[in-house]
């Protein structure tokens, strides 16, 4: 049975979440259908674009991202404390991005006196707003939306394009959050669609290299490496960028077939940090989906997680216990 979205979703343990998305009928997000022939690898860029789109509108920021052949996988950040700080009319004029809004808020952004009874509306409206601007289903579902709409019309069809809903996963401490997002990026070279990092298309690992590749420090669209945790601590990944970028070309040499890599622990800061074994790490980096199917953490943050959200029933922990201890 499906668990309601608000009972897998806890700020108060953690603000980073694994989403997926998977298409039905057989749909082709993008790359070629071998049934007819055609081509969809161009709705590769309708995905990225509006993504990215979103998260400078949303008080979520994009952490890693994959775009498959028929499901997308996206590791998120919620700033809930950003939207709480934004004034009230930006958080209209964000929202207004997206939507068109209501009479009250485009009368407002306009300069109108408004009575108290508007004035009451008004601000309830901008409560709302500012809720889904801090809102996972509410990015989920505009982005989802939209790609469904441009398929279809591009098909020439109607129906479902997505499953009924995108599957979320909390990333309850620093091993489920590198983990999962060494996951979604080496989503590409898995499936034989890429053989480098740097060669996988639309992927967030792709533009983390570029822009290092041109000097500069880190792309503006993605969540940033903050480096390792310390007391008072900018807002980003509690990880080094180039650590973690290592961390993925490695690995991603050990998973392929026709060579039978050895990585040194000397060579992976990350994983002593995080007290992951070499083995334990292949296999998540390779199973993600298919080994948990609920929040991950290792059993200690799973205690704090369950008991905010009255979760008595634990799933994972047995493979937390087991791979991520």
């Amino acid at each position: 049975m499906a668990i309601a979205r608000k009972r897998q979703i806890s700020l108060v343990d953690t603000k980073y979440y694994h989403c997926i998305s998977r298409c039905v009928r057989r749909a082709y997000l993008c790359g070629e259908d071998h049934f007819t022939g055609q081509s969809y690898e161009h709705r590769r860029g309708w995905v990225e674009d509006k993504l990215l789109a979103l998260a400078k509108v949303f008080c979520i920021d994009v952490c890693a991202y994959a775009v498959m052949s028929n499901h997308t996988h996206l590791v998120l950040y919620v700033d809930d404390k950003k939207a709480k700080r934004l004034s009230d009319k930006a958080i209209i004029q964000r929202w207004h991005k997206l939507c068109k809004g209501t009479v009250l808020t485009n009368k407002y952004l306009q300069g109108e006196v408004l009575s108290k009874a508007e004035q009451l509306f008004l601000a309830a409206t901008i409560t709302d707003y500012r809720e889904r601007l801090a809102n996972i289903s509410w990015f989920m579902r505009l982005l989802n939306e939209d790609i469904a709409r441009r398929a279809n019309k591009e098909d020439n069809c109607t129906g479902r394009f997505w499953e009924g809903r995108f599957k979320s996963q909390a990333l309850l401490d620093e091993a489920a959050l590198i983990t999962c997002m060494a996951y979604v990026d080496l989503n590409p070279i898995r499936a034989k669609a890429a053989s480098t990092p740097e060669d996988s298309a639309y992927t967030s690992v792709k533009i983390r290299l570029e822009t290092a590749t041109r000097g500069k420090r880190q792309p503006k669209q993605l969540l940033r490496f903050s480096g390792k945790p310390k007391k008072h601590m900018a807002k980003g990944l509690p990880f080094e960028l180039t650590s973690y970028l290592e961390l993925v070309e490695l690995t991603g040499r050990c998973m392929r077939k026709d060579k039978k890599g050895h990585i040194k622990n000397s060579t992976l800061p990350l994983l002593t940090r995080v007290n992951i074994s070499l083995e334990n790490w292949l296999t998540l980096t390779s199973q993600f989906s298919r080994v948990f199917h609920g929040a991950v953490g290792r059993p200690a943050s799973h205690e704090g997680y369950c008991e905010h959200l009255q979760r008595k029933r634990r799933a994972n922990v047995s493979n937390c216990e087991k791979l991520l201890a």
